[in-house]
């Protein structure tokens, strides 16, 4: 790290996080459970902490106060320090000009409301990652390399399939790396390469180019909108048209796990051993963890290929299932291909499957919760979600594909 000029890492932590419904109405999406122990932040946070980066900045404008008792400072990554270190970026009304206050509308348009923030700090590089995406990257080597290609920008691609392509931004590029043209997330895409959020800029270029966008965008924005967008909107092509981006492919997993279909498939390769990020000891995914007992499994309970999270108890039956701290399987029930978050109550004789389930819901006794899927890919529309502190009546029944608001009674 020594020999690198300053760098600073922007982890945007996103909106409102629609795509997952009811499980984003109350919190940010980067603050959702994972494998039943982290949370989706932590991924990133981890990979600039062994990374070695010290300074960063996390910018969340919704439900922000759902993050804060989990990153407490940066703490948990040793990012807490009297110089530099971690910063919590909220948005600010009468800060800047109009274009730069209040929320922003897309990723792109976050960069520009930080602009002068980012000017200010004298970084030459920036890093910038989402924060909803499950991998593990070693983001001093990426950096290095982005410096030793001499590019004023460096995008961090995945393969993943067509399906999952039609999600995403879609990058083509050389064979030597030159990104020559993006698809936001087209319908048909026609490669299957995608950016995983994860880019390394040049801070003077990224003003530059900012800078430009405002003032060509500035007669079609409307009040407090740029115009900016996404990054795959107007910033990414404009750099493309420079000629000045390079792919850079992740060697690990990654998958952007903001859909519900999505998440539950993460938590399947998870099961599977696919994650290499949760495998290096080395490198381990930090995180603050719940001060809870190791997780119980009684006399006469069967768990295969599933995650029993810390102060859980079961005594019915757990299949390919991850269960979250201090959630209870009591016995008779069944939870098969679900996720269920902290403090979840299955009563006796209770069936959950294809099913996210959230905080300190309870499922009455003999209750139906979801069911199996027509294929073994399970879609958003056959996974039932069900809200925090949400309470399914004894022997009620909640379809495959529900979606129950948080507090709901059903």
């Amino acid at each position: 790290m020594g020999a690198h000029p300053p760098v600073l890492a922007i982890v945007q932590a996103g909106g409102q996080g629609s795509r997952m419904d009811v499980l984003t109405r109350e919190r940010a999406k980067p603050a959702l459970p994972f494998a039943g122990a982290y949370r989706l932040v932590d991924f990133v946070l981890s990979s600039l902490s062994h990374s070695g980066f010290a300074d960063v900045w996390l910018s969340v404008q919704y439900q922000a106060g759902s993050l804060d008792p989990h990153v407490s400072g940066g703490r948990p990554w040793d990012l807490d320090r009297t110089r530099g270190g971690f910063r919590r970026v909220v948005p600010e009304q009468g800060a800047g000009s109009a274009a730069q206050s209040g929320f922003s509308q897309g990723n792109a348009d976050d960069l520009l409301r930080m602009r002068d923030d980012i000017a200010r700090s004298g970084a030459e590089v920036v890093l910038v990652s989402s924060a909803d995406h499950v991998f593990a990257m070693d983001l001093a080597a990426l950096v290095d390399a982005h410096l030793d290609s001499g590019v004023d920008c460096t995008i961090v691609t995945a393969e993943t399939t067509r399906a999952e392509a039609r999600h995403n931004v879609v990058v083509h590029a050389t064979r030597a790396g030159v990104v020559t043209g993006v698809d936001v997330k087209p319908n048909r895409p026609g490669a299957t390469t995608v950016a995983t959020e994860i880019f390394v800029y040049r801070a003077g270029a990224l003003l530059a180019v900012l800078d430009d966008l405002r003032r060509e965008l500035a007669q079609v924005a409307d009040g407090d909108d740029s115009g900016l967008g996404d990054f795959g909107e107007h910033l990414l092509p404009r750099l493309v048209e420079r000629g000045t981006v390079r792919a850079h492919p992740i060697a690990g997993y990654w998958r952007d796990v903001g859909r519900p279909e999505a998440y539950l498939a993460a938590h399947r390769d998870l099961l599977a051993g696919r994650i290499d990020a949760l495998r290096d000891r080395a490198r381990p995914v930090l995180t603050r963890s719940p001060d809870l007992p190791p997780g119980v499994v009684r006399d006469g309970a069967e768990v295969s290929d599933s995650v029993i999270g810390p102060g859980s108890e079961v005594r019915g039956r757990v299949v390919r299932s991850v269960l979250g701290p201090g959630s209870v399987v009591q016995a008779g029930a069944v939870v098969e291909d679900s996720v269920l978050f902290g403090d979840v109550v299955i009563e006796a004789g209770a069936e959950v499957r294809t099913a996210i389930v959230d905080d300190a819901v309870v499922v009455g006794r003999g209750a139906r919760v979801g069911g199996a899927p027509a294929s073994n890919r399970p879609r958003d529309k056959d996974i039932a979600l069900i809200g925090r502190e949400s309470r399914i009546a004894r022997n009620a029944t909640v379809p495959a594909g529900a979606r129950l608001e948080p507090g709901s009674r059903a």
